[in-house]
């Protein structure tokens, strides 16, 4: 069965490391990681403008992969709540289309982060950096909540593939 799960979450908060386990369980997974993708889609444009455009050229193609039946694992931080219904809306099936929210404090995405882009974020040295100088809107109503302070990696793995199961999306 073919779906795009949309991940959203602040950086560091363990959106690309639930995908990539994923391919474990989901063969053919395809992964649209944001940070691999604004290399190419989008680079340097961190403005909120620059922000909508690259989520929703994502979206494009996260929708194109889901109608020739290809499973999507989305790592995007989109940080606005207009991202993701921009996404929804452009992938345009709700029957498999899911906004998970990883849920992780500020706090705990510092102290994950080995690039030691928060420090720089907080030094001035990046600017429009999600959770410090940017803001991130936290999904009100998600489909799905992984609490990556609380789970492990295998737990939120585990409880995804649950979840996909409960929708007949997954085995």
């Amino acid at each position: 069965m073919t779906f795009v799960v949309w991940m959203t979450g602040l950086p560091c908060s363990g959106k690309t490391t639930i995908v990539r386990a994923m391919q474990k369980h989901v063969p053919n997974l395809a992964i649209l990681d944001g940070d691999e993708l604004r290399e190419w889609l989008s680079p340097k444009d961190f403005s909120k403008e620059g922000r909508v455009e690259h989520n929703k050229k994502v979206a494009h193609l996260a929708k194109l992969l889901l109608k020739h039946n290809v499973p999507c694992g989305v790592s995007l931080v989109s940080p606005f709540v207009e991202n993701r219904e921009d996404a929804r809306k452009i992938v345009g099936d709700d029957t498999r289309f899911f906004e998970v929210y990883v849920k992780c404090s500020l706090q705990e995405c510092e102290t994950r982060d080995v690039k030691g882009m928060y420090k720089k974020a907080r030094a001035n040295e990046i600017k429009n950096f999600t959770g410090i100088s940017d803001p991130y809107e936290a999904p009100p109503n998600p489909d799905f909540v992984l609490d990556t302070e609380k789970e492990t990696l295998e737990q939120s793995v585990q409880n995804l593939l649950n979840f996909l199961k409960s929708k007949n999306l997954a085995k």
